[in-house]
């Protein structure tokens, strides 16, 4: 039987780069140095104003076919995974299936997950590949969160960054992805959301779970996702563990969504786990949603963090509310 492996990554971030100094220069009350003290993060990269979702996940999969010297042509699936997609419809990984000359009998889905995206992403391509519909998936996750925030939003406008990573999920003989467990909870859909641009008419759109401090489009309740989730999380890797027969010490390296590093560092706490084994990696580029898994692996491939025998897990979480996690294995590294 065919199984899922995670193979290369590549990375496009836009050029435009917004630093903490900059913005304490155009907000001299912000109090950025306690801002980032709590995020860990300096800077991030913000798309123009005519640069959507799709134009960064576009310049990931070309690098990705430059760089790896991949065939185009043996791309049968793309799966995107947006909360800012180009439209509401037509579906954006069609205009992106087109925009790389990939073949007419290619498959292509979004998906809206933010957050756990990629794992629901892996989890996607396990079953399309164990079922034989495809072979070679191409895995896309691409954000544009600056285009929800107004620009005098100190909660958000720190946190969130732009950008867009390609992965290819191929078919292999050796299993290296397994072990996922998901979670969802709606009642927390009132935490993380931006409430207009769908069909919901205003009046009966979700309100923000307390009151609404800034204009932006986008609205978050960091505090309340932060008690959430050093509950959930924690919940998710012991079931992870407990249904495949594993302990924490079998666990490589835990890798989580990079939300912030308050909220990372609160797990480390929660887990018991040592600031080498959950790794926080987002300083220069913030907190990109989907995008943060896969940036997080490619940065970690390249400083050999890992052997190809070191058993990991991948653990996203956030907005919906929704989580998932898995063990991973990277086979990448013995082939």
């Amino acid at each position: 039987m065919p199984y899922a492996e995670l193979g290369p990554i590549t990375v496009h971030l836009p050029s435009r780069v917004e630093t903490n100094e900059m913005l304490q220069q155009q907000f001299p009350r912000w109090d950025l140095k306690l801002i980032e003290e709590k995020t860990g993060i300096r800077q991030r990269h913000i798309a123009d104003s005519g640069e959507t979702s799709s134009d960064l996940a576009v310049k990931a999969a070309e690098k990705l076919f430059a760089e790896h010297d991949i065939d185009r042509n043996s791309i049968d699936f793309i799966l995107f995974c947006t909360q800012t997609p180009d439209y509401p419809l037509p579906t954006t990984s069609c205009l992106i299936q087109h925009r790389l000359g990939l073949p007419t009998g290619c498959g292509a889905i979004d998906f809206n997950l933010g957050c756990s995206g990629f794992v629901y992403g892996l989890a996607i391509a396990d079953g399309l590949i164990q079922s034989r519909a495809a072979k070679n998936i191409l895995l896309l996750t691409a954000e544009t969160y600056s285009k929800y925030i107004v620009d005098d939003d100190r909660s958000l406008r720190t946190i969130f960054g732009d950008g867009a990573a390609a992965s290819l999920v191929s078919a292999s003989d050796r299993r290296s992805i397994w072990g996922f467990q998901f979670g969802s909870d709606g009642r927390g859909g009132d935490m993380l959301l931006v409430s207009d641009g769908g069909a919901r008419p205003p009046e009966d759109a979700i309100k923000p779970r307390h009151r609404k401090r800034w204009k932006s489009r986008l609205y978050m309740d960091g505090p309340s996702l932060i008690n959430i989730t050093v509950d959930a999380v924690p919940r998710l890797v012991d079931e992870i563990l407990e249904a495949n027969q594993l302990s924490d010490s079998d666990i490589d390296k835990y890798l989580l969504h990079q939300a912030t590093w308050k909220m990372l560092d609160q797990l480390r706490t929660r887990m018991g786990v040592s600031k080498d084994r959950l790794p926080i990696e987002l300083a220069d580029i913030g907190n990109t949603v989907s995008c943060t898994l896969p940036i997080l692996i490619q940065r970690l491939r390249k400083s050999g963090s890992w052997t190809s025998e070191s058993v990991n897990m991948l653990v996203g979480f956030g907005v919906g509310l929704s989580w998932g996690g898995c063990l991973w294995k990277d086979e990448l590294l013995s082939s």
